[in-house]
């Protein structure tokens, strides 16, 4: 569990969009890291005090970094606006709309050390727990990721992380069919929808080297569509990890099996309120609930807890929360994979100017 800092660590919200009020409710759970105001394009009601600029938010409120939480068009305009000024920023995911505008964004602001990413994938309990059970080398070394759950740059986020890889060359073949699929789900909630119809599904190989490798699956709106199950599968030299479900080498004739269990409360005669309480693998704990009481999903936890690491590092108490290059990398092998796809070829990543 993360040491509070002794004084508060406010920040400014650039933006009023969906994702925008996930960070004020997270900010509103979690101790001493308030909104101390919101940015926005033209006056309107918000639940802290508005201004119209990013410069005159800060003068106001004196926060520590800023949190932009705009479209892909937007977001280097305001990642660039508070780098001019020398205050730390993180951004949503991805911070530029295509491969140039990763690599404009990169020779503007990456030689500041200012930047940090919002990819809080990585930070959901249920990956935070399996990347702690992987990192033990239950499994050996990792070899493998197979990712189907959520979409290009989260998913490659996703594979490095398990695979512990650093940004680099990689090969990436992507392919993509269609077929037809119900979509009950929207991000808005119930669709009404109840005929299937034609969606796509990209499959993807991405070669990192040294014997590693990603395995990509999405089909469109797969991260809200629950006739889809998601699928985490890593694979190492002495075992594999299925979802929460692991086969492993015990020693000369000795296979074992285990399960990741998570602890939930509120269940049946449970009084104790729904809640997620802790992760584990046997006898050890893999994560344990920070904020418990606050009946929080996994991502709104993953949210929490990448603006919770974005106070520490900017109180000097914790290291970069997701630093500009790696987001940068995870982008741009997300962006091979449309590529890739589109063009019926392999593509190979190298030279990046943020290696």
């Amino acid at each position: 569990m993360t040491t509070e800092p002794t004084d508060p660590v406010p920040f400014v919200l650039v933006g009023w969009g969906y994702r925008s009020r996930a960070w004020l409710e997270a900010s509103r759970g979690i101790d001493g890291v308030p909104c101390a105001g919101v940015v926005v394009r033209t006056p309107r009601e918000t639940p802290a005090p508005a201004y119209t600029s990013l410069g005159e938010a800060l003068d106001a409120t004196g926060a520590r970094f800023v949190v932009s939480s705009v479209s892909w068009q937007s977001a280097p305009g305001v990642i660039a606006d508070a780098v001019t000024r020398g205050v730390p920023v993180l951004t949503e995911t991805p911070p530029a709309r295509d491969t140039d505008g990763l690599r404009r964004l990169w020779a503007e602001v990456g030689a500041s050390g200012l930047v940090q990413v919002a990819e809080q994938y990585p930070l959901y309990p249920s990956h935070a727990a399996r990347l702690a059970l992987v990192r033990s080398g239950i499994v050996g070394i990792p070899t493998q990721a197979q990712v189907s759950s959520t979409q290009l740059y989260h998913a490659v986020a996703l594979m490095r992380a398990y695979l512990g890889v650093a940004p680099g060359p990689a090969g990436v073949r992507a392919t993509t069919v269609s077929a037809p699929l119900l979509q009950p789900l929207a991000r808005g909630g119930w669709t009404g929808a109840t005929e299937p119809a034609p969606a796509s599904t990209t499959h993807a190989v991405i070669d990192f080297g040294e014997g590693r490798s990603g395995v990509y699956d999405f089909t469109d709106q797969q991260t809200r569509n629950l006739l889809r199950f998601r699928r985490l599968v890593v694979r190492g030299t002495h075992g594999e990890l299925d979802g929460e479900t692991l086969v492993r080498w015990g020693g000369p004739q000795t296979i074992l099996n285990s399960r990741i269990e998570r602890r939930q409360s509120g269940h049946d005669l449970d009084m104790s309120g729904f809640d997620s309480e802790t992760i584990s693998h046997d006898a050890t704990v893999l994560w344990r609930n920070p904020w418990p009481g606050r009946h929080w999903s996994d991502d709104q936890h993953a949210t929490a807890a990448m603006l919770r690491r974005m106070a520490d590092w900017t109180w000097n108490r914790g290291p970069e929360p997701y630093p500009l290059r790696e987001a940068l990398e995870d982008a741009a092998i997300g962006f091979a994979i449309e590529r890739s796809a589109a063009d019926d070829r392999r593509l190979e990543l190298a030279d990046q100017p943020w290696w």
